[in-house]
């Protein structure tokens, strides 16, 4: 009798009620204990459905084949050549399996190959999009047009227009603001403050109030006070910055990622990404909402600041380097790397006016006087006006020179006076009305790569690529406490013979607490001079 779990005698056999077959006591109370069935049958099985078997205990029981040598020596051929057979198939299974692995790893190593190909097909399909100009027309028939503009919402249409006709209404008998700089108080400009930003190659600058925020191509940025001639804060934008704004509490960068990325005290609010390739350029409406976005993909993109979402998007011929809103924000101006500069109409996106530089547009920008615009183009030393209310080559008024490759350009409120900003200095293009005619009251070494104009047009601050924030104003004279005051009253009276001239000085001394006024006067005559002195003390 042989165990029907294990094949061998059992050493204390039971048998089962319900099937009758021997098992090893230990074996089957295990299978049970695991299982709760019969192992033959399948049916259910207890411990006490096992029947024990009484034998002898002091023999231990053989089979009967394994008795004898011949048999054992047949066993063990038996299992020899079993042995063997599960080699030969073992072995067999390991070449199986080393050829399939060598298939797969194969097949692994061509898919890589395909995505690096797709990726690499995909990267030139993409650069090749960008410089493909969609003018050509059918060869028979009309030209076929692609519509692509994703039109404003009524609500921003109504908004464009009222601050339109709010902003244009005032605009041509507006005065100069009082205090406004005199051509005297540009022309008198100097360098007051000088310091370097931690930026790593600069390439971005924007004001806001007193404080200027400069963007750099190594992904940071700084925040700079003009008043307290120091950095405030930095900011990780994390990206290679190309152009920046600052409206209201919002300050915005454009990346070379093509991301516009939005902060707000510091802190990253969004990172809008609409463009395939970089961002080149920013510009704020005078609503001071919505935000303009133009790129190296020919994208325009319009966005909502406050719900910091996309709301309208078109496309130009060509890439896109510049743009500009108009002072009255109904007109929106990108330039473009073929040399021209499209004038859209901001509710509707569709071109209104086209002008043309001739070489890839640097930088643009509209006067405040709402008919002028002025363009610089890549490399050019000479900055050109254009007339709005004119066309084709009649719309050029105006070519400025200014002796060096120009960079960055800015107009002051009042549209009188027009700075420049290049690797060959700063200048600063006065237009008189009087006159109709052009000077140049200032022109500076200080080499930058953006200008703006700061408060009142009696400051200019700039950055150039080394991160160095430049701040230009009317130089004070001060002399360890001491102040002057002087004026020259030079009345002439005269006579048969003799001639007086008078000249008044008043000069105040800090004397503890007294306050000295001196004045001077010269009579003259054929004779000499007579001078007269005169004193005042007055108590603080």
């Amino acid at each position: 009798m042989l165990c029907a779990i294990s094949g061998e005698a059992p050493q204390e056999p039971v048998a089962s009620k319900k099937s009758g077959t021997i098992f090893e006591k230990r074996l089957i109370e295990k299978y049970i204990e695991e299982n709760g069935t019969e192992p033959v049958t399948g049916e259910a099985l207890t411990n006490d459905d096992l029947l024990p078997l009484t034998q002898s205990h002091i023999v231990r029981p053989r089979p009967p084949t394994l008795t004898s040598i011949p048999a054992l020596l047949a066993t063990f051929q038996n299992e020899w050549d079993a042995l063997a057979l599960e080699t030969f198939n073992l072995k067999e299974q390991l070449a199986r399996t080393r050829e399939e692995l060598a298939t797969a790893l194969y097949q692994h190593d061509a898919a890589v190959r395909v995505i690096a190909r797709l990726a690499k097909e995909r990267d030139e399909a993409r650069e090749a999009l960008s410089k493909v100009s969609v003018t050509a027309g059918a060869t028979n028939g009309d030209a076929m047009t692609i519509d692509s503009t994703e039109g404003l919402p009524e609500e921003w249409i109504h908004k464009i227009n009222a601050k339109h006709q709010e902003l244009s209404k005032g605009r041509k008998k507006r005065p100069v603001p009082e205090g406004w700089a005199t051509s005297e108080d540009v022309a008198s400009l100097v360098t007051v403050a000088s310091t370097p930003a931690p930026v790593s190659n600069a390439s971005s600058l924007a004001l806001q109030g007193s404080y200027a925020a400069v963007g750099g191509r190594g992904g940071d940025a700084a925040i700079y006070s003009v008043e307290a001639d120091s950095v405030e804060r930095q900011v990780a934008v994390n990206e290679p910055v190309i152009d920046s704004v600052w409206t209201g509490n919002k300050l915005i960068f454009a990346t070379s990622k093509g991301s516009v990325k939005v902060f707000e005290g510091g802190s990253e609010v969004a990172s809008l990404s609409e463009h395939a390739g970089p961002v080149t350029s920013l510009s704020v409406h005078p609503t001071g909402d919505l935000l303009a976005s133009v790129g190296s993909d020919k994208s325009i993109v319009f966005y909502d600041l406050h719900a910091l979402k996309r709301i309208s998007r078109t496309y130009a011929d060509t890439a896109l380097t510049s743009s500009a809103f108009h002072p009255d924000g109904h007109l929106f101006a990108a330039g473009t790397a073929t040399g021209d500069i499209s004038l859209f109409m901001t509710t509707s996106l569709e071109v209104a006016a086209v002008f043309s530089l001739g070489a890839p547009v640097e930088a643009l920008t509209f006067s405040e006087n709402g008919f002028w615009l002025a363009a610089t183009a890549k490399g050019q030393s000479s900055v050109t006006i254009f007339d709005l209310r004119k066309e084709g080559d009649a719309a050029r008024v105006k070519t400025l020179e200014t002796g060096g490759p120009v960079q960055s350009l800015a107009w002051d409120y009042t549209g009188q006076y027009l700075a420049t900003a290049g690797a060959g200095g700063i200048t600063v293009q006065q237009y008189i009305k009087s006159s109709k005619s052009w000077s140049e009251p200032l022109r500076t070494s200080v080499a930058a790569l953006s200008v703006k104009w700061g408060a009142d047009a009696k400051q200019l601050i700039s950055v150039n690529e080394e991160g160095v924030v430049s701040v230009f104003g009317v130089k004070q004279e001060h002399s360890r406490g001491r102040r002057f005051r002087q004026s020259i009253l030079a009345p002439f009276t005269e006579y048969e013979l003799s001639f007086s001239t008078i000249f008044l000085a008043d000069i105040e001394l800090p004397l503890s607490i007294l306050t000295l006024n001196l004045s001077l006067s010269f009579d003259s005559t054929l004779s000499g001079l007579r001078p007269r002195l005169g004193l005042d003390f007055s108590r603080i």
